[in-house]
């Protein structure tokens, strides 16, 4: 199994697969036993600078794929290209490929104006891996309607159209190689004589055998003027078939052919050219000399792709958050996440850290357990809290070798491939408030009430809904008050929580139980002889409620024959005059002055008929 890297954004500047001017760079990465080999073939009838009369196309041509035995195909990608503006419909063996994306190039030729070429490529690991070692025959490459409008490209000799296919295959019997595959237009001419493309993204541990290919386009053999490919500063060559003055002049070092017209699918030894620990290798195309009669030549040469393979055994630990369990009301998150040592050709050591950031700021760190050997991957789970000084939308970072500062602790293939993020809204429950609900004190500031009342405050829709003491009660869903239809209060006022089940979660409200003091209410007549009923002057709402009140009761001539508090109710009797101190008073009528010593009432007075 093998895993792909892309890191080009391709930016469509006149369509969904059109591209101006792309630079050089990593288009996919092979880790693990892996090699590749090319084959494909031109369209010219030969060289557009030798043979300047024809100004056409060949309408097919074919080539051989020459796999080795015991070899598994990874990834093939078909190129073409030719002068104009692209045909990106072309056939191979008669089956339709269709353009994955397309680059452009321009020259501008100082009799013609601007010139256009293009390249297109796709990927056909499935016709290839279906089809296997063939001959391979490609058709329907079209530019004659270019070549006809424009003069310029046969006037100039640039006029050409060609194929190659790029076959990333596996071996067991291999070294462990890192293959890049790098990909983009890039073009030098009499205009623009040098240019460097910088390959990064490489990871040199060994150079034995280490080698560098690339595809080109309207290369001649008879341009060799200044032309030289430089790696780190050093010209590099193959000779016979690509001599250090003249690198691209359409060859194929595969099948060794010298007449792969105005087209070079090259390869070329770099051992003795990069370096143990170097993470890129530098490029530098020339082209443009003076020829033996003082004027100035330079071939046009078009850079296609570029890949390199380097003998390379690093782990690449990858990252992947499989789930983030929330819980409603907490801010304690629980990630089940991946990782994974796939695309590697060494072991992942045990103990590689891992940190978990919070929209940037870092909330935990953990490691892996166990060594993961090539292909292999490890799961693990970890909780977390998010601080409070964070906001229920955020975006969850896991980032494997990685300490915590952002370093890490191991040397990798890819460095940029470390980290896997998600976003999350925590299920954070406002509480809010209700209306208090109020009732008349029914002594020692309490009173019974019925909590469903305050339901009429909110819409339920039928969702199930219970009573709390406290909001850790409701949170924990204990202690629910089972009789809400009939509670005592235990304080004036108490809080009481509301939950209310709600999709994903539900909602809390709470709302004060408040007891106040109602008006007592007075009865006009009592009957104290003893038979348990009425027997005393019993004013509902009075008695431990008004605590500090003040009753006196009157006989009809005016005196004050009782003085009565909280402690001491009326019972008939008397206790204040100087001949009628506890005794009981006879039937009749007496008046009252009752002090309720609270500023929202008046002293109330009146009369009570006392009847034995």
């Amino acid at each position: 199994m093998y895993k792909l890297f892309k890191y080009v954004l391709f930016i469509s500047l006149l369509t969904g697969n059109l591209t101006y001017g792309q630079e050089i760079t990593l288009f996919q990465q092979f880790n693990g036993r892996y090699d590749y080999l090319a084959f494909g073939n031109t369209l010219n009838p030969a060289e557009n600078n030798i043979e300047r009369a024809f100004c056409n196309i060949l309408p097919e041509s074919q080539a051989d794929l020459l796999l080795p035995t015991n070899t598994t195909i990874v990834a093939a990608y078909l190129y073409w290209a030719g002068s104009g503006e692209g045909d990106l419909n072309v056939n191979l063996n008669n089956t339709p490929i269709v353009a994955d994306n397309t680059y452009l190039v321009e020259f501008n030729d100082q009799t013609y104006g601007n010139l256009t070429y293009f390249s297109c490529y796709a990927d056909i690991t499935d016709l290839i891996t279906s089809t296997g070692n063939a001959s391979y025959t490609l058709t329907n490459l079209d530019i004659s309607e270019t070549l006809a409008s424009n003069l310029g490209y046969c006037g100039n000799r640039t006029n050409f159209a060609g194929w190659a296919v790029y076959v990333v295959f596996e071996d067991s019997q291999l070294p462990l190689n890192q293959v890049n595959l790098f990909q983009g237009l890039e073009i030098i001419n009499r205009n623009v004589q040098e240019k460097t493309i910088l390959l990064d993204n490489v990871n040199v541990l060994d150079n034995d055998g280490a080698k560098i290919g690339f595809l080109a386009w309207e290369g001649d053999s008879n341009l060799d003027y200044g032309e030289s490919i430089l790696i780190n500063n050093n010209i590099i060559s193959s000779p016979p078939l690509n001599p250090a003055n003249n690198a691209f002049n359409g060859t194929n070092t595969f099948t060794n052919s010298s007449t792969f017209y105005n087209g070079d699918v090259d390869v070329y030894n770099i051992q003795n050219n990069i370096a143990i620990g170097d993470t890129s290798v530098e490029i530098k195309l020339t082209t443009g000399d003076y020829d033996i009669f003082g004027n100035f030549q330079a071939d046009l040469i078009i850079i296609n792709n570029i890949i390199t393979v380097l003998n390379s055994q690093l782990p690449d630990a990858t990252i992947q958050i499989n789930n983030i369990n929330l819980e409603c009301g907490n801010r304690q998150v629980t990630i089940d996440y991946t990782v994974f040592n796939i695309n590697s050709t060494d072991v992942l050591p045990a103990n590689t850290p891992i940190a978990i950031y919070a929209n940037n700021d870092l909330i935990a760190t953990t490691y892996t357990t166990t060594q993961l050997n090539i292909g292999a991957s490890e799961n693990g789970q970890i909780t977390v809290s998010i601080p409070d000084s964070l906001p229920a939308d955020l975006i969850i970072t896991m980032v494997v070798d990685d300490t915590g500062n952002g370093s890490g602790i191991i040397t990798e293939l890819n460095e940029l491939n470390n980290e896997a993020s998600q976003e999350i809204q925590l299920l954070e429950i406002p509480v809010n408030p209700l209306q208090p609900l109020l009732n008349c004190d029914e002594g020692f500031n309490s009173a019974y009430f019925d909590l469903y009342l305050s339901l009429d405050q909110i819409e339920t829709n039928g969702m199930a809904t219970s009573f709390y003491k406290t909001l850790e009660d409701l949170q924990s869903d204990t202690n629910e008050i089972l009789n809400p239809s009939y509670y005592q209060n235990t304080t004036s006022p108490q809080t009481i929580y509301l939950k209310m089940e709600n999709t994903p979660c539900y909602d809390i409200y709470y709302f004060d139980l408040t007891v106040e003091n109602c008006p007592p209410i007075i009865p006009q007549v009592f009957t104290p002889n003893n038979d348990g009923y009425n027997d005393w002057f019993n004013i509902q709402g009075l008695y431990n409620i008004f605590e500090n009140h003040k009753l006196l009761i009157y006989n009809r001539y005016g005196t004050l024959i009782f003085e009565g508090d909280n402690n001491n109710p009326w019972l008939g009797n008397s206790n204040k005059g100087l001949n009628n101190t506890g005794k009981n008073l006879p039937t009749g009528t007496y008046y009252y002055i009752l002090n309720l010593n609270d500023s929202q009432y008046k002293t109330l007075t009146g009369w009570v008929y006392l009847n034995r």
